[in-house]
């Protein structure tokens, strides 16, 4: 059984344009602290960057995970190449999410972090998908793949765990609106089904 395939051609775009699009929102951040071009963080900068961040890490990490459908539905393995920028650039917004909250809003207090994790969970939640992120950023190259070999993968496939604390760390903040959360969980919930989908395809066509 073979997957389906979308009935139009749908190429990736050139790794220049989609690393721009992808350094953009940290440009924007860049342009907004200085006031280039513009640019206005509103009357609360820390709650701007600390949102900005995380919801860029957020889609990122959810647009790692459309790689691969695209590269099945497509037909075009060149998709794949854009995977590793993704998710680096995933974890770069996520480790900016976590030095905003923890040097601009926190000051670097142990004691306020410790009042901030008793009040707030979700943090935990938050840190130990950062956390998480951390051997896959270091085993990310090419050397690092070729002598993990198919351990590599095995540890990758920490992304999917990953991505649920994520879409589980912005849903659980979020006090009375959860319309955004849900789109976020649906969307993550499609590219994991998609996984299994495809696994259990390929289990019949083998068997």
């Amino acid at each position: 059984m073979t997957t389906p395939r979308l009935p139009f051609r749908l190429p990736p775009p050139p790794r220049p344009l989609a690393f721009a699009l992808a350094a953009a929102p940290a440009a924007w951040l860049i342009a907004g602290i200085f006031g280039i071009a513009g640019a206005d963080l509103g009357p609360n900068p820390v709650r701007e960057l600390t949102h900005v961040t995380g919801k860029t890490a957020l889609n990122l990490l959810l647009i790692t995970l459309l790689v691969s459908p695209l590269r099945d539905l497509s037909g075009i393995p060149s998709w794949l190449r854009l995977r590793r920028m993704m998710g680096l650039f995933a974890a770069f917004y996520a480790a900016l999410h976590f030095l905003v909250y923890a040097v601009l809003e926190l000051d670097l207090s142990l004691a306020d972090l410790g009042r901030e994790l008793a009040k707030r969970p979700f943090i935990w939640v938050g840190a130990a998908a950062l956390l998480a992120l951390v051997p896959l950023v270091v085993t990310s190259t090419d050397r690092m793949m070729r002598r993990l070999g198919r351990r590599w993968q095995t540890l990758h496939r920490l992304v999917y765990p990953i991505a649920i604390l994520a879409v589980w760390h912005y849903w659980w903040q979020v006090k009375a609106d959860i319309r955004e959360p849900l789109l976020y969980a649906t969307a993550l919930a499609l590219l994991l089904g998609w996984r299994v989908w495809r696994g259990r395809r390929r289990r019949v066509t083998v068997s």
